[in-house]
């Protein structure tokens, strides 16, 4: 019992949050769908208000089930930390989050100026309601998923398959180094079916730029995640869509003007 009190802790701290995020995030992509889709849903389930909240129901037991399992996961390789902000360590997570919010914000104008609906699809999202969801849902759910529980199976995996001799406290750095690299690109990859339904084909541009926006990041977060603690992957992954929707909504307000 003792052993699972801390994972069960956390993962219902995680509660509240999800609600919000799944809240909001339903509420999101119902402005990104098109009028057929939401009349589809609708006539499945009854209404918005049911749609919203079968999703909010979702992301909670998503936030309930990676907490909890992510928890002992992490903790079994030693990756988990202490749910804490230091000062230094903050520092160093803006000093590679800024910069690299910054550095993707210019796929508006980038890819935007060589492959059709890019800017329009980076618009939808500059909304009250599509900022907080992608800082909370993109922020602390998917990290919870992609990180917390995705990387750490696949580090733990590795190391027993191929790395056993060594004990937990030792696991050679290269281990968590793979684990990033396939739980970032995984995550990249799980972005092409949206990515074909936003463009509508899937040519090498495309491709080469859902990976590199999906897949940049989770290296960033990965690396934060096994250096300082989940908390600080979750905070350098809102910061990177606060970051970006801040520089199109200011610059693209002005451009349009």
């Amino acid at each position: 019992m003792a052993k699972v009190k801390k994972p069960l802790l956390f993962a219902i701290s995680l509660i509240p949050i999800a609600v919000v995020a799944g809240i909001f995030i339903g509420f999101y992509l119902l402005d990104t769908y098109s009028d057929d889709i939401i009349a589809e849903m609708i006539a499945e389930f009854g209404s918005t208000d049911i749609i919203v909240a079968i999703g909010t129901i979702q992301t909670v037991v998503y936030a309930l089930f990676c907490g909890f399992f992510g928890y002992i996961l992490a903790d079994k390789i030693g990756l988990w930390k202490p749910i804490q902000f230091e000062k230094k360590k903050l520092v160093s997570t803006l000093v590679i989050s800024v910069p690299a919010g910054i550095l993707l914000s210019l796929d508006y104008w980038i890819f935007g100026s060589v492959i059709d609906g890019v800017q329009s699809a980076d618009a939808v999202g500059l909304t009250v309601i599509g900022v907080i969801a992608s800082v909370l849902y993109g922020g602390i759910i998917e990290e919870l998923m992609l990180r917390l529980l995705f990387m750490s199976l696949i580090a733990l995996i590795i190391w027993k398959l191929f790395f056993k001799k060594y004990e937990k406290e030792h696991i050679p750095a290269k281990v968590f180094v793979i684990a990033n690299f396939i739980a970032a690109f995984s995550f990249a990859a799980g972005h092409i079916p949206a990515t074909i339904g936003i463009f509508g084909t899937l040519t090498p541009l495309i491709l080469l730029r859902c990976f590199l926006l999906n897949g940049v990041g989770g290296l960033i977060f990965g690396r934060l995640y096994r250096k300082y603690g989940i908390v600080y992957a979750m905070t350098s992954h809102a910061v990177f869509h606060i970051v970006i929707k801040l520089i199109w909504v200011v610059f693209t307000a002005e451009f349009n003007q």
